[in-house]
């Protein structure tokens, strides 16, 4: 698994289902424990996104496009990348 903001996404709806969960739900402190630690994540991503625009660069190892599953989707032979986004 690669972990981008993607999976960040993916552990906050699964943390929201183990809540929902009526059988057996989350511990109300746990979830807000992966929602503390999701908030510091993003916060940083949004750093990274500053430092991108500051610097020019194009892109980074957090911020990639997956295939809707947590993965990065596999590239045609001489194929390196994807852009898909360009912050401006």
């Amino acid at each position: 698994m690669i972990n981008n903001i993607g999976t960040v996404r993916q552990h906050l709806l699964d943390t929201l289902a183990d809540l929902r969960n009526r059988e057996n739900p989350m511990e109300v402190d746990r979830a807000r424990a992966v929602a503390d630690v999701a908030r510091v994540l993003v916060d940083s991503a949004k750093v990274e996104v500053d430092f991108i625009k500051a610097s020019g660069a194009t892109g980074s190892d957090f911020m990639q496009p997956d295939d809707g599953e947590g993965k990065q989707p596999q590239l045609p032979n001489g194929i390196t990348g994807i852009r898909r986004h360009q912050i401006k």
